[in-house]
């Protein structure tokens, strides 16, 4: 007779390895690294079910530093490993720590790819909007006009913008968080680990050394609050110091600032859905930037579709029916074959 045998309650230090981490001081990895090691106890699954497997970049080293299976694997190849790690595995959970180098310049399909198939894997993107370990050259996502040493007169190129990619790509769960804003983002990979499916969480995290204080119109207390939104699913979009502003279409369906009590009640702004299958409003929520407009924060969209993972083993076990086991060795003679 099988008895069930409880979990061990585990501790945020039960996930912390021996490594010496090797981040500059300050870096705002050390916010991701601490509010990640939170969440994962609270997840009720066992430890040994956890894989985290990343590219190349300082986000990167994240295995290292978790007492857990992980990959350090190849420039923007990640979503690709964890891809067959999750395929030869279905029973873990599995991570793909990426930046924004990374999974949107040498990474750019691999990254467009995993979502699109939503294989049921949790990408967390580290967007500082510069290239970190390689000493200060622009990224995929820097502002055009960003001088770097690798651009001295000023980035020409228009940057990406992570969350439109990923919805663009069908991504069943996009989000977005801030690194020191450890609540949020405690809240939003909670979800994120949570999500069956493709689960995208861009995070906002400051480089101190090559790119500090790039996001502080979103981490900088009596700053943020002019100017992010904070996402909840069926409520009105309102922001401010007071909670006096909201978010209406205008008469071109494009969103607007607009002050509440002079002629706009509540009823008059726009409310997020997030669970819409339409990804209208989610892609409108990702193009407002700031500083022409506030930002969102928070899930811009949850939605429940198959995964890639249980379409592949449903696809084998009905070969298998069909066919019986299959013959390797029979498959390789079969049709024209050459002797050399």
């Amino acid at each position: 007779m099988s008895v069930d045998v409880p979990l061990p309650v585990l501790s945020p230090k039960d996930f912390a390895s021996d490594q010496e981490i090797r981040w500059c001081p300050r870096c705002g990895d050390y916010s991701i690294l601490a509010q990640m090691k939170k969440v994962l106890p609270t997840l009720g699954i066992p430890k040994e079910k956890f894989v985290f497997v990343s590219g190349i970049g300082c986000s990167s080293r994240f295995p290292y530093y978790m007492d857990t299976y992980g990959m350090h694997s190849i420039h923007g190849r990640a979503p690709a490993v964890a891809t067959g790690v999750k395929l030869a595995n279905p029973e873990l959970q599995v991570w793909v720590i990426t930046g924004d180098g990374d999974s949107l310049s040498i990474g750019g399909n691999h990254f467009m790819h995993v979502l699109r198939r939503n294989v049921d894997l949790k990408v967390i993107l580290f967007n500082n909007q510069i290239y970190g370990l390689t000493k200060g050259q622009y990224s995929p996502t820097s502002p055009m006009g960003t001088k770097t040493k690798s651009t001295p007169f000023g980035s020409v190129d228009r940057p990406l913008n992570p969350l439109s990619v990923a919805i663009g790509a069908r991504a069943t769960f996009a989000a977005r968080s801030v690194d020191v804003d450890i609540k949020h983002l405690c809240s939003v990979l909670e979800r994120a680990a949570k999500h069956k499916g493709s689960a995208f969480v861009e995070v906002y995290q400051d480089c101190n050394v090559f790119n500090s204080g790039a996001f502080e119109f979103a981490s900088k207390k009596g700053k943020k609050e002019e100017n992010v939104i904070y996402l909840e699913h069926g409520k009105p979009l309102i922001f401010g110091k007071e909670r006096d502003k909201g978010i209406r279409l205008n008469s071109h369906d494009q969103p607007e600032v607009v002050e509440l009590g002079k002629g706009v009640t509540e009823d008059d702004l726009l409310f997020h859905d997030e669970k819409s299958e339409d990804m209208n409003l989610a892609f409108l929520l990702a193009s407002m930037r700031h500083p022409e407009m506030p930002e969102p924060m928070g899930v811009f969209r949850c939605v429940e579709h198959p995964t890639y993972n249980e379409a592949v083993y449903d696809q084998v076990a009905s070969a298998t029916e069909r066919n019986g086991e299959g013959d390797l060795e029979e498959l390789f003679n079969t049709g024209d074959t050459w002797t050399v």
